[in-house]
């Protein structure tokens, strides 16, 4: 079966429901495919009820109503018959509605996101090419590359005039000074969290109370130059989207809003910016800040703590993910990061590949993991696993005889 194969069967059992339950993933790409398909869904008089979610277990799943999971379920391999599920990530999930690049040879790792698949299936159920540009946030938020199916779908946005092009900084915020004190993609060093070194960056980086973008940003570089690898660099400034539909029009701004608020438990918040509407928009963007500040306070708490394999241990679960991102990204580290979370009696666990590797994490972690009778998965370079707290040793001991710490 294709993956175009594929669409059109999940898209023609969605057309024969008259409800669907809907659950995503809590991060950017997973808010925005389960808005994709929740709009298209809406469009064609099909009612549905979304949930944002940090992981689901087949247990959760109700046998009653049709259920899509965006962004989930393919590491699941006992769901309950007919779930749909629409996912990027290492396929163990044998159903009949599952759409999956990795299944179709694919890298699913750099050319399709989850929000993309539901784009395709979106696009089975009507004319929603205005849709186009949420696209985005799975791209930008998962790091991946326009190349393969998301140029495609970036393409048909473009001559949509969905999304238009233009070249400038990358840093998120509502003015200077919030993109500087707050950035954490990419991570500043001696700059994010600092407001003595953001004033005297604005300050010397003005002239008549016009800032300069050349100054700014070679200061910038000045200062975490010694610290951060060369992509770190070059990623603060480069090709910028606007979503020409959307409510937060830079692409960026609003893939880092979403996957915020998704992470700190304002999952419907961010949801109800992909459906377009703008009411909620300044409370997201301070559910952003927030959850910004908390991500850089763990890795300043973490600046003086020395790990010979690579594992950190952070207060709150909903930075675990993002600290782990900066530590690869934005941290000069030669083997992967792991950033375990405490939940009262369960550890969540991050890892993430610094660059190219031949590890296959999402696979060690989840074998590691059932070993340890937890679950766990995701893709080669990003992965993630829960474990109970008492056996955290042992999982550490098995990844490291599998070689990843």
């Amino acid at each position: 079966m294709s993956l175009e194969e594929a669409v059109s069967r999940v898209a023609q059992n969605l057309e024969r429901q008259d409800f669907v339950e809907v659950y995503a993933h809590h991060d950017a790409d997973g808010i925005a495919a389960g808005s994709i398909l929740c709009s298209a869904l809406f469009r064609r008089g099909i009612r549905f009820r979304l949930r944002i979610q940090h992981h689901i277990s087949p247990a959760s799943i109700s046998s009653e109503n049709p259920t899509v999971l965006c962004d989930l379920g393919s590491g699941l391999e006992d769901l309950p018959e007919g779930v749909m599920v629409m996912d990027h990530h290492n396929p163990r999930f044998e159903g009949d509605l599952h759409v999956n690049p990795r299944l179709h040879g694919i890298d699913a790792d750099r050319e399709l996101s989850s929000s993309g698949v539901a784009y395709l299936v979106a696009r089975e159920l009507g004319d929603n090419r205005d849709l186009a540009g949420l696209v985005m946030l799975g791209i930008i938020g998962d790091d991946q590359d326009l190349s393969g199916k998301n140029l495609e779908i970036f393409n048909e946005a473009m001559g949509e005039s969905v999304i238009s092009l233009n070249k400038g900084c990358r840093l998120v915020g509502r003015d200077l000074h919030e993109k500087l004190l707050c950035s954490i993609n990419p991570y500043l060093p001696r700059i994010s969290g600092d407001e003595m070194a953001v004033a005297d960056i604005i300050e010397t980086s003005s002239r008549d109370g016009i800032i300069e973008d050349d100054a700014l940003l070679s200061l910038i570089v000045m200062r975490i130059s010694l610290f951060v690898p060369s992509r770190t660099l070059t990623s603060l400034y480069g090709e910028r989207y606007s979503l020409d539909r959307e409510v937060i029009s830079d692409a960026h701004s609003f893939t880092a809003v979403v996957d915020a608020c998704g992470k700190c438990g304002q999952g419907g918040l961010a949801a109800s910016l992909c459906f377009r509407s703008s009411e909620g928009a300044g409370d997201a963007w301070d559910a952003a800040l927030g959850h910004r500040r908390s991500v850089i306070r763990s890795l300043t708490a973490l600046a003086g703590v020395e790990s010979h394999d690579s594992f950190y241990e952070v207060g709150e679960l909903s930075v675990a993910s993002d600290v782990a991102d900066v530590l690869a990204r934005d941290t000069i580290q030669e083997r992967p990061v792991l950033v375990t979370a405490r939940d009262k009696d369960l550890c969540h666990i991050s890892a993430r590949a610094p660059g190219a590797t031949d590890l296959n994490l999402g696979d060690l972690f989840h074998e590691a993991a059932v070993r340890c009778g937890g679950f766990g998965g995701g893709h080669a370079t990003r992965a993630g696993a829960t474990i109970a707290c008492a056996r955290i040793g042992e999982f550490r001991d098995t990844l490291s005889r599998m070689g990843v710490a």
